[in-house]
């Protein structure tokens, strides 16, 4: 690198700067997410410019976000469309979705709050699942990324729930939570970002305004879900009481439910239909009960009863 005002760079200098391979470098020129540099005797010169594009593309990638999508996000700020908006919301959206902040621990402390002996195979599930990160150069520490969910974790491992159990539980609770996620996102880019997102990429002014939309409906869906589960806590732990309580709970009103053979159904709705199981069985139950109630009369009718 030169000593002039403008810095100046060869692409080994500029790949060492932004810790980008000289092969990535010239693969960006290629698919015209970096500019060309300046030609200069038989060596290409690059300036901080480059850089802070290769920085700036490295920042996105982080982010999940495609080369495809980093090339139009990229081209709208060289037509001169802005991206203070559009990175504005990126930040927004990749920022933390909860106030819980991270700590740390030592596998000394791990230990001693999971039965006081060494487990590596569990550390390396809980680091799989994100509960634990390692941390580069200590492999003493762990960062904890949700302390409350390892707490959780610990006072069910206190109450005597295995560890293999206990992370199940966390991979079956994950997808359904995920699903539940996935759905809140579709329900309020359908009602409420749609319209800010149907350009793409985005104005700036629009994207200002979603960054802003989502700092607001941030805590919705924690919260929504926080209400539902505790109704349905409440309800479900009723139940389970009363089952397991035998006499301790109201007996349950109206007749028990039935459950009909796979094969009985599938026979009923190829004779049926599937729309019509639900009054077959019925009228077939009801014919079945009046064939019985005759043949008794019947008998008690006969000569000697």
């Amino acid at each position: 690198m030169s000593d002039q005002a403008v810095a100046e760079y060869r692409i080994e200098d500029l790949a060492h700067h932004s810790g980008a391979t000289v092969r990535t470098i010239r693969a960006y020129q290629d698919r015209g997410l970096l500019p060309k540099p300046e030609r200069r005797g038989r060596s290409n010169v690059y300036r901080d410019t480059h850089l802070a594009r290769l920085r700036q593309i490295a920042d996105l990638l982080d982010r999940g976000y495609t080369l495809a999508s980093i090339k139009e996000l990229l081209e709208a700020w060289d037509a001169g469309r802005g991206l203070g908006g559009v990175l504005g919301l990126v930040a927004e959206v990749h920022g933390p979705w909860t106030d819980e902040e991270a700590a740390r621990i030592s596998r000394e402390e791990l230990n001693a709050r999971f039965g006081g002996r060494p487990d590596d195979e569990a550390v390396d599930e809980a680091c799989e699942l994100g509960v634990l990160e390692r941390i580069p150069g200590r492999p003493d520490q762990f960062l904890v990324p949700s302390p409350q969910e390892l707490a959780v974790a610990a006072e069910l491992y206190a109450a005597g729930v295995p560890l293999s159990a206990i992370t199940g539980h966390l991979r079956e609770l994950r997808g359904q939570v995920e699903h539940i996620a996935s759905r809140f996102l579709e329900f309020t880019t359908e009602h409420v970002f749609a319209r800010y997102l149907g350009q793409v990429p985005p104005t700036d002014t629009d994207a200002a305004e979603a960054a802003t939309m989502v700092r607001r409906l941030r805590p919705l869906a924690q919260q929504t879900v926080d209400a539902e589960l505790a109704r349905a806590m409440r309800l479900f732990a009723t139940r389970h009481l009363q089952r397991h309580l035998g006499a301790g709970g109201p007996p349950p009103s109206g007749p028990a439910p039935v459950a009909l053979p796979a094969g009985t159904v599938r026979a009923v709705q190829d004779l049926v239909g599937a729309d019509h199981v639900a009054e077959f069985v019925r009228a077939a139950t009801e014919r079945e009960l009046q064939a019985r109630t005759m043949n008794d009369l019947a008998r008690r009718a006969e000569p000697g009863r």
